[in-house]
């Protein structure tokens, strides 16, 4: 599959692998209107100045009729009453066993008018378990091909929304539906305070035969602020040191939201959804392993699948993200490990051979700037 900007990328000579299905860009190793590019240039430019990012592979549903967010609310693990319309929530959705089939995001346009947005590869099986579960009158879409998904992010982000000429009041996780003043002709826009990097940012969801137009003014006014375009290879070093999960690396089927430690994102007052009974028992049981940060102490660099050890050389768990951390110049990862290994805790990561030290850490790895 192809993004709406599959060849604005190439002809940026921008270094592309798949992902989720997807051919979407990973750096731009020649940068981009004159910057210097590749992973870690963008990743500096996020945290000290802007980026943007596309990210139109995710998944877009679209969930309508009366009855519609309560429905919805009986699906997920988070608790929809919580947030009204112009609101967003992050949301985990589960099987009947407590596994997590993806996280999304949910947009609420209305009680009768729901947007999800979930991971590329997941979105069909979303779909697909929503619509099995819909009760009359309530229509489930997969809206994957309807929108692009821009990612405007870093502490310079506002200017750019504002050199677009719009005024945005948004709080965190807030989102408004817009056309831009002087490009009238691209329709209205969805834009949300959200993102995946822990800085202040927006993402833009234009029509997907208009991502494109949005995509190239938005590189115009961040190439007047020094900023860069990004890649997914920085997008993943800048979640990484935020500690947001990844599906399939820190949430899959076989990794419930109590052992990826997301319980802040379960409301287990609710009534009912998708795995409550399972999670509420593996809670009361305790995890057998849970996700930790863990920082290094040396030069080693971590990455998935490598066995985290204890002092004595035991295997206690395995890292599920590993990476160089561009802002604190050391390798860090996220791991399932044995619970009884906390914040403090030394451990060791088997590096293809060689021993690493760390320490568990609390997340996350660098201060969070997103309000």
């Amino acid at each position: 599959m192809k993004s709406p900007l599959y060849d604005w990328h190439a002809q940026a000579e921008a270094k592309l692998a798949d992902f989720g299905g997807w051919d979407m860009p990973i750096e731009y190793p020649k940068g981009v209107a004159g910057f210097s590019g590749g992973t870690l240039a963008e990743h500096a430019a996020v945290r000290e100045r802007v980026g943007i990012f596309d990210v139109s592979h995710l998944g877009k549903i679209s969930v309508t009729g009366a009855g519609a967010k309560k429905f919805v609310n009986e699906m997920v693990t988070n608790d929809l009453s919580k947030i009204e319309a112009g609101s967003a929530q992050y949301n985990l959705f589960c099987n009947e066993a407590g596994g997590v089939i993806d996280d999304l995001i949910v947009y609420e346009f209305s009680e009768s008018d729901l947007f999800l947005i979930p991971n590329a590869a997941n979105c069909s099986e979303v779909a697909r378990v929503l619509t099995e579960h819909a009760p009359p009158g309530v229509d489930v879409r997969n809206a994957h091909q309807e929108f692009g998904v821009l990612a405007l992010q870093g502490p310079l982000a506002g200017k750019v929304i504002a050199a677009l000429g719009l005024e945005l009041d948004l709080d965190y996780m807030e989102f408004t539906k817009v056309a831009l003043p002087k490009h009238s002709d691209l329709g209205e826009i969805i834009i949300c305070r959200t993102g995946y990097t822990g800085e202040f940012g927006y993402e833009l969801l234009p029509s997907w035969g208009n991502a494109l137009k949005v995509w190239e003014l938005l590189v115009i006014e961040i190439s007047k602020l020094d900023g860069r375009v990004c890649g997914l290879g920085a997008r993943d070093t800048l979640r990484t040191e935020m500690g947001y999960p990844l599906h399939g690396h820190e949430l899959s089927l076989d990794i419930s939201p109590v052992q990826a430690s997301a319980n802040w994102a379960v409301a287990l007052t609710k009534d009912k959804f998708m795995g409550k009974q399972a999670l509420v028992q593996e809670k009361a049981d305790g995890p057998k392993r849970v996700l930790r940060a863990i920082k290094c102490s040396d030069r080693g660099i971590p990455r998935a699948g490598m066995s985290v050890l204890d002092a004595t050389g035991a295997q206690i768990g395995v890292v599920t993200s590993g990476t160089f951390s561009p802002t604190l110049k050391i390798g860090i990862a996220l791991a399932l490990v044995k619970p009884e290994f906390k914040v403090g805790s030394e451990v060791q990561i088997d590096i293809r051979g060689r021993i690493s030290s760390g320490h568990i850490e609390k997340l996350p790895f660098v201060a969070s700037h997103v309000r």
